[in-house]
Formats: C-alpha cells, structure tokens, sequence
C-alpha cells in the first residue's frame, strides 16, 4: 500500500520589516521570520528558494541544521553596543508561575515588615537532647530547627488567630488550623509544601512530615493538595550564613515569616553584657488583613516559644 503523505497548505509570503545589504527588502513568510528570531538567524543572510527568493520554512531549517549559520543575539533589536555576551535559559512551567504569583503579590499586596530577634540557646539544647532520644528509636527522625519555627508558628497563631488569616474581596478569611507553607528549593524555582494542622502535631511528627515532603518536592513528587491551600508561610535562609531578609507574601495568604540563621552576639541581660545565639526574624503582613499590632502580637507569641521551647510537645 502506499504510504500517506500529509502536504502543508502553501506558506502565505510578505515582505519582513528587515532589509537586505543593498537596501532592498527580505521577503519571507511570516512562518519562516519567527522560526529564525526563535532561532536566532540573521534572515537577511538565509537565501530563499521561493519564488523569487523569498525565504520560506525549509531554508530556515536547513539555516538551523547549519552549524555555520549566521546567528544574531536573541535581543537584536534592542542590543546596547558593548553588551557582556549571555546565554539565555527557556522558562519552565514552575519559574512562569514563580514570576506570575509573585509580580501579582508586590503589585497588589500591601506588604509591610517587622522583625524580632530570638535566643535559641535553649532550643539548641532541647534539640540536642531530642534528637539523641529519638536516635534511639526505630525511626530514622531528626528534628531541626525549622521543625521548632513551624511548631512556634502554629502555636503563635492559635494565639493570635487575627494573623491566620487572607483577603477577600467581600471578607477577610480568618483560619482555624494552621497549614503551615514551607519554602523549599527545587531545581528551577522552589516550591511550598504545607504541614497541615501543624498546632497539633509534635515536633518529631512535623520533622518526619518535612522530611517527606521536601524529598518529594525535590523530585517534583508532589501532589497539588501537598502544596495548595497553606493559611502562612515560612521561608528559612538561615543554613546559607543569611542573617535577616525580608520575603514576598504568598497569596492568598496574610503573612510570610523570614527566618535568618542563628549566630552568637552581644546582648544585654539585667544589666551585663553577655553572649546569646540569637536567630532573626522578619514578618512580611498584608495590611489589608494584618494590622502592625496584630503582627507585633504574633511575633511575641513567636518569640515565647522560641526562647522557651520547653513547652512544644515532641
């Protein structure tokens, strides 16, 4: 039997904006002048095969098979003389939808910020002993001191559940469990998996969970109900030597808290100079739902458990 042959409809052929090295003008189909801008051909130097020379599909993709073929930067039109050479990198799906949620959040959110400092002296103690209990287990399970904010977060906010909360466009919508969002790098972007109802759980349970979570995050495992939905965020820097930052809300969420590293400095106790290891710690809110004594309150909340972490459960 004879083999189908699928024939494309006739290329329609204008003349391109660009002109030739004599002034006249490159004739092309439309076709074949985006396939080499996406390409990156000078067109004025790929010569036709249509009638009259006209540039058409298949010379720009003999050009593009062309190891030798004359290429121009990606921004021609708008090269600066002088320019550094660079190589372009394609947007994924993960890095539009970076860009499109967080443009979306600094235009329309009303960010503002307020920081505190806690001491974690304590906290890196318990976490030492912890940890040396739970390695005595079955259960490969070590706690961090992430494990310790998302715990603090979660209790803070049923504290002040004014801070739990996102916008509307008819009410503000206040949570009743903290879904906690975690920042977690991935290849290409990052991503937020959320530890549900974490006021609940334990620390050695919100470890395993993060655990599990950022490994399948890490190999894009992740369900969408594993990522979706969180009531805050917590974004940690504090393992890149990062002392405070300021982060971008992530909506539809109220409030984001930045988390810098952990590091001895001076400070002042009943009087004396001493050393603490004190850990820093930003909150970005939305104005329209938390208000500067609302997060001022919280990060107190923050701070109590923090500084005295006796009282998480494991």
């Amino acid at each position: 039997a004879d083999a189908a042959v699928a024939v494309s409809a006739p290329e329609k052929v204008e003349p391109s904006p660009g002109s030739t090295a004599t002034g006249g003008r490159i004739f092309s189909s439309p076709l074949a002048r985006r396939m080499a801008a996406q390409g990156g051909l000078e067109l004025s130097a790929i010569p036709g095969t249509g009638p009259r020379g006209r540039i058409v599909k298949a010379d720009v993709e003999a050009a593009l098979a062309s190891p030798g073929a004359p290429r121009v930067a990606a921004r021609a039109a708008a090269a600066v003389a002088g320019e550094a050479p660079y190589t372009e990198i394609p947007l994924d799906g993960m890095r539009k939808t970076i860009a499109r949620r967080l443009t979306l959040s600094k235009q329309t959110v009303p960010h503002f910020y307020l920081t505190i400092d806690c001491e974690i002296d304590e906290l890196l103690s318990i976490r030492k002993r912890l940890n040396g209990k739970l390695a005595e287990g079955p259960e490969e399970i070590k706690i961090s001191v992430n494990d310790f904010v998302i715990k603090a977060a979660a209790l803070a906010l049923m504290q002040v559940p004014e801070a739990n909360a996102s916008w509307t466009d008819t009410a503000i919508r206040r949570y009743q469990q903290a879904d906690i969002s975690v920042a977690v790098a991935v290849e290409g972007g990052l991503i937020t998996p959320v530890v549900r109802n974490a006021e609940e759980k334990g620390l050695a349970q919100i470890a395993s969970e993060m655990a599990a979570l950022a490994a399948r995050a890490r190999d894009r495992k992740l369900m969408p109900e594993e990522y979706q939905g969180g009531t805050f965020s917590i974004s940690n820097l504090g393992m890149y030597g990062i002392r405070e930052f300021s982060a971008v809300i992530n909506p539809p969420e109220g409030a984001i808290l930045a988390v810098g590293a952990g590091e001895q400095r001076p400070v002042v106790k009943h009087g004396t100079l001493a050393v603490a290891t004190v850990m820093t710690c930003t909150m970005s809110c939305d104005h329209r739902v938390v208000d500067g004594a609302i997060g001022a309150r919280f990060l107190a909340a923050l701070k109590s458990f923090i500084d005295d972490p006796i009282v998480m459960p494991l």
